[in-house]
């Protein structure tokens, strides 16, 4: 009997398992690299905006992104083990389309400096957030859990990106 609760022939040890892990590792780093290589100068392009007094200074988001995208890959990993369980197929469709979203952001804001469509792509990628961590909670509480902290500062980061727009629009 498995411990992973969703495939009867291997558990989370496994070699298809690890292997699947190293998959989410590697599509979350995708997802990193397209803000970090596709942009080049965020940080001065994110020191010359406008900011609202409470906005953290750049050297943040790098750690912050780091453990979270950390926690995203586990999470979704933990899905995969269960991917037999009802609703976790959808669940991992959500957490692609989560992840693209997620991808598209930073060359939305500081590349194409479209603000606001990336304030847009913000609601968009919280909302499906939301919907995949409800799902992810009746696959696995831990991936459910796991994401928690990402959803905390995508939320922070639509109320800066709104505060940013805003501050930085002519008119």
């Amino acid at each position: 009997m498995s411990t992973s609760g969703g495939d009867d022939t291997a558990g989370p040890l496994a070699p298809a398992s690890l292997a699947a892990l190293a998959v989410f590792a590697l599509a979350v780093t995708a997802a990193a690299l397209i803000g970090v290589l596709g942009v080049a100068d965020t940080a001065d392009r994110y020191a010359e905006l406008n900011r609202p007094s409470w906005a953290p200074p750049s050297w943040v988001f790098g750690p912050v992104w780091t453990v979270l995208y950390a926690l995203m890959a586990v999470s979704g990993w933990l899905v995969w083990l269960r991917r037999r369980t009802p609703g976790a197929l959808v669940a991992l469709a959500l957490f692609a389309v989560q992840l693209l979203l997620n991808a598209v952001w930073t060359p939305l804001f500081f590349a194409a400096e479209q603000r606001g469509l990336a304030l847009v792509d913000i609601v968009a990628l919280l909302t499906v957030l939301t919907a995949t961590i409800v799902l992810f909670f009746r696959v696995s509480r831990l991936a459910g859990a796991l994401l928690l902290p990402y959803w905390a500062w995508t939320a922070f980061a639509l109320v800066l990106n709104l505060a940013v727009w805003s501050l930085n629009t002519a008119g």
